[in-house]
């Protein structure tokens, strides 16, 4: 590792301390990747692609040291809620669309048997209104 990663290691892991005590300098101290990264003086993507160690360590040490849930597993939290919500609501569409296509295959069943019927024997409810047949 190269003498310009350890000093990016260094501060981070100031930043880190700075943050969980609430003495942010450079930041609005939150506690996210993107506050430790403006902390430490470091490009959020260059923290997390060549020091994404740091970046569990942080988060562990959030967890661990404030009992707080760190914001990306809050996000993570809410959305599964809601995708668990929007299962549950499919689920039940399902349910519906299936008994309604029962009840509308016994009503064609019916209809057709009606049609098979002699004209004598066969009844027309008031509200059917026949069709033609295809020619």
């Amino acid at each position: 590792m190269n003498p310009n990663h350890q000093d990016e290691r260094a501060r981070i892991r100031q930043a880190m301390d700075r943050l969980l005590s609430g003495q942010a300098t450079a930041s609005n101290g939150s506690l996210t990747a993107a506050a430790l990264a403006v902390e430490a003086g470091v490009h959020r993507m260059a923290w997390m692609k060549r020091h994404a160690d740091l970046k569990n360590e942080f988060y562990e040490r959030v967890r661990t040291e404030t009992r707080q849930i760190p914001e990306p597993e809050k996000r993570l939290r809410q959305t599964v809620v809601k995708l668990k919500q929007t299962v549950a609501e499919q689920n039940a569409e399902i349910r519906e669309l299936r008994q309604q296509i029962s009840r509308l295959t016994l009503a064609a069943a019916v209809l057709t048997h009606q049609r098979d019927l002699p004209p004598e024997v066969q009844m027309e409810p008031d509200n059917v209104i026949a069709l033609r047949t295809p020619t």
